[in-house]
């Protein structure tokens, strides 16, 4: 049986992603990603012309991250959200700024979307984490492999060891990447953001009316964090400027969020999908060891 006829399987429990992506830390790191996605003129384009980022910023976030959660907790459910997200982008196409034709499942634009995740990931780690060591930045990268096939990437259409990964990382930033209307708008600070919509009334209420007070010190963070957790090379592609000031808080900001988030009680440091897959499968390795 071909490898293209097995259901994948999420990354397994205990690895790197296991404790990484659940963690609240990881908040801070997706839009950094999401810009650098962006800024790939197909990826760029498809999202100005059939996102819906601009009215509904907080649905089609929560959105992602859940669907980012089911890629490594959701067990059965993790094939069949990359099922789900393939179908979702079939309809997506268009012509981009270049006036290059596109389709979102095109192998190169489609990798490029889940590539950009492993180089965040290691560029941020250095800062709100444990820097990782050479057998976990290889685990971590074997696990986003896993999660690649999940979402239906071919292992043609991804470089398959960190050595091969870096070459073709760096030919993306030299030949495609570049600023655009998208990223614009995703580092801007001045631009109009609805206020939050989920939650309890009250809470929403209460953020509706303070929300003119919040979104500036919010967005000026945005731009910050946006910028700051994305490496250096994509920044310099993308033409986002970066002072060592700010390098200087970011480290203040790493030091403080390295010190605080693991005293934090499992509820409140992993994510909902997260905190339930852990708690499974220490119900099951409990019950397993039981019965031996």
């Amino acid at each position: 049986m071909s490898r293209r006829d097995v259901t994948p399987e999420p990354p397994p429990p205990g690895g790197v992603l296991w404790s990484l992506a659940g963690d609240v830390r990881t908040l801070l790191t997706l839009p950094a990603a999401l810009t650098m996605q962006v800024a790939h003129p197909a990826v760029g384009a498809g999202v100005d012309e059939h996102s819906v980022f601009r009215t509904d910023p907080w649905g089609r976030g929560e959105r992602s991250l859940r669907s980012l959660q089911l890629w490594v907790y959701g067990g059965e459910r993790a094939a069949e959200e990359g099922r789900r997200l393939r179908e979702l982008h079939k309809t997506i196409r268009g012509t981009d700024a270049t006036g290059r034709a596109y389709h979102a499942l095109t192998p190169a634009y489609y990798a490029w979307v889940h590539a950009t995740g492993y180089p965040v990931y290691a560029h941020a780690q250095q800062y709100i984490g444990r820097p990782f060591t050479d057998a976990q930045h290889r685990e971590l990268y074997a696990e986003w492999l896993q999660v690649g096939r999940i979402l239906g990437i071919h292992d043609r259409d991804m470089p398959q060891t960190i050595e091969e990964f870096w070459p073709y990382y760096r030919k993306v930033l030299a030949d495609e990447i570049a600023t655009n209307a998208v990223v614009e708008e995703l580092v801007a600070t001045d631009r109009p953001v609805p206020a939050p919509d989920r939650g309890p009334l009250p809470l929403r209420l209460c953020l509706r009316a303070l929300w003119p007070v919040l979104l500036p010190p919010l967005a000026r963070f945005r731009r910050f964090v946006t910028i700051g957790f994305m490496p250096p090379d994509a920044r310099e592609a993308i033409g986002l400027d970066w002072s060592d000031e700010q390098e200087r808080k970011l480290r203040r900001l790493g030091r403080v969020v390295r010190v605080v988030v693991p005293l934090l009680p499992e509820r409140l440091r992993y994510l909902p999908l997260a905190r339930r897959a852990r708690a499974e499968f220490r119900h099951s390795a409990a019950r397993g060891a039981g019965l031996r």
